[in-house]
């Protein structure tokens, strides 16, 4: 690995093939892709799980500049964005850049030669900018309860599925009803010889409107690429005016009814179907989608608890109902660290993001941090959102990143660093917009920081772009480069 480059992007996702893809289309060909892994892909690489699908219309969930005309149904499979991303790196040639099964265990500023050192599994590496695009999403949080670690079988995370374990025949316990878990469920419910499924709180499920997309429709994408941007364009605005009753709760009521008939339509059993309706207002929480979850409960072999899990003991789970069931193989569907990168990363004054935030995330445009320069963070706070494809947002930030860098060339910049005022205004518009919407409603939710304020976008994803679609230099503390620099 070289000792140093202008840009070091850490992550191969969505995030960090986009950022690559955008700058060498710059020109800017001074950078490396840092990836932990053996492969490209993020999420949709290590998401393996039965059943693993996206819950973002196909066509809105790629890049805008590389649309994929092959997707084989609306909501595409794990598998194939896998392949998407994989074929972006050939298409963008990016190979040069990459560099596979490479961890970065620490990144820190260097105040006086105003750079970053990171320190990697292969060494020490320097660079003027970091792009750190690793995501919210990507270390698995396994529940902390008493006892987990004597459980005597098999015992894993969603997002790191053991396929040599052999679900058939076996008594199957799953931790959580969140997105992933709604998704395994199904299929792992005809293999298991008894399922017993903890939900601590249920969610909101519409029905799934996924459809296949035929040959005729492919083709009609592939010759006339036209006719899949119209398709895009009028999904996201479709999806931007469910950001309506999320911003509006009364305005929501809509889509609460269609959730409450989809689960008396699915769901006969009284009992049972009063343990599955939410007590929270709809979009609290994530809103998932599935046609499949609520059949798979009322299967003979699938008992549905609806208590947290207490304890877990060598060969069974014991809930808050003070219940024991047995259990061969415990598969937990319990999300993930939000931000654990955070405490990997210091800043001009030592101290790690972690230390920063203390708990309440904050980033000027969802980007960019006080007390760290020349650091982009992509999928940052104030960036998550509940009701469209997060790649819109992603596109707007590389936007934004390629912004700055032209910025510092033409100023002849060292360093960029946002201003407290402006990180401060940026973040106080947010917040008094989230509040009064449906993700501050009173539920508990990954959706917000230690102080209950939403870490979300509360807004639609046009206005992000808006946003970010001109550099605002102004609102930064810039330092030139000192003579013998660049």
């Amino acid at each position: 690995m070289g000792a140093g480059h202008r840009i070091a992007i850490i992550g191969a996702g969505f995030s960090g093939l986009g950022a690559a893809i955008r700058l060498r289309a710059a020109g800017i060909d001074d950078f490396v892709v840092l990836e932990r892994a053996a492969q490209v892909g993020g999420t949709w690489r290590d998401n393996s799980y039965p059943g693993c699908q996206c819950d973002v219309p196909s066509h809105l969930y790629s890049y805008s500049f590389a649309p994929n005309p092959e997707w084989s149904r609306t909501f595409s499979p794990q598998g194939e964005i896998w392949d998407y991303l994989r074929a972006c790196v050939e298409r963008f040639e990016l190979g040069p850049h990459l560099r596979l099964g490479v961890e970065v265990r620490e990144c820190h500023w260097n105040a006086v030669e105003h750079h970053w050192l990171l320190e990697t599994g292969a060494g020490r590496l320097r660079a003027d900018v970091v792009v750190a695009a690793m995501g919210a999403l990507s270390e698995p949080s396994l529940p902390v309860l008493p006892g987990i670690e004597r459980f005597a079988g098999p015992l894993f995370h969603s997002a790191a599925w053991r396929h040599d374990v052999d679900l058939r025949g076996a008594r199957v316990a799953v931790l959580g009803t969140g997105a992933s878990a709604i998704q395994v469920i199904p299929e792992v419910q005809p293999l298991a010889a008894e399922l017993v499924v903890y939900q601590r709180t249920p969610p909101w499920i519409l029905p799934h409107p996924d459809r296949p997309i035929g040959a005729r429709e492919r083709a009609l994408y592939r010759r006339v690429p036209a006719a899949q941007r119209a398709v895009r364009d009028a999904t996201a605005w479709s999806r931007e005016l469910l950001l309506i009753g999320l911003r509006h709760p009364r305005l929501g009521t809509a889509l609460a009814r269609q959730a409450r008939r989809h689960l008396e339509r699915q769901v006969a059993d009284p009992r049972l179907r009063e343990q599955l309706r939410p007590n929270y207002r709809f979009g609290c929480k994530r809103v998932l989608v599935s046609n499949r979850y609520y059949p798979a409960l009322q299967q003979p072999n699938v008992t549905l608890v609806p208590h947290a899990v207490a304890e877990i003991r060598e060969h069974s789970v014991v809930a808050a109902d003070c219940i024991e069931r047995p259990a061969d193989v415990i598969v937990a569907a319990t999300g993930f660290h939000i931000g654990a990168a955070a405490a990997r990363i210091r800043g001009a004054d030592g101290r790690t993001l972690a230390a920063h935030w203390r708990g309440s995330p904050s980033a000027h445009r969802g980007t960019t941090i006080v007390g760290f320069p020349n650091l982009f963070m992509m999928l940052g706070p104030h960036t998550g959102l509940g009701h469209t494809s997060v790649l819109l947002m992603i596109e707007s930030q590389i936007d934004y990143l390629l912004g700055a860098l032209r910025a510092m060339d033409a100023g002849r910049l060292a360093t960029l660093e946002p201003s407290p005022q402006a990180q401060a205004a940026f973040v106080a518009s947010v917040r008094r917009r989230a509040r009064g919407t449906v993700w501050e409603s009173g539920c508990a939710s990954w959706y917000l920081d230690r102080a209950g304020h939403s870490i979300l976008w509360p807004d639609s994803a046009r206005r992000f772009r808006r946003a970010l679609r001109r550099f605002d230099v102004e609102s930064y503390v810039a330092a030139p480069y000192s003579s013998g620099q660049r």
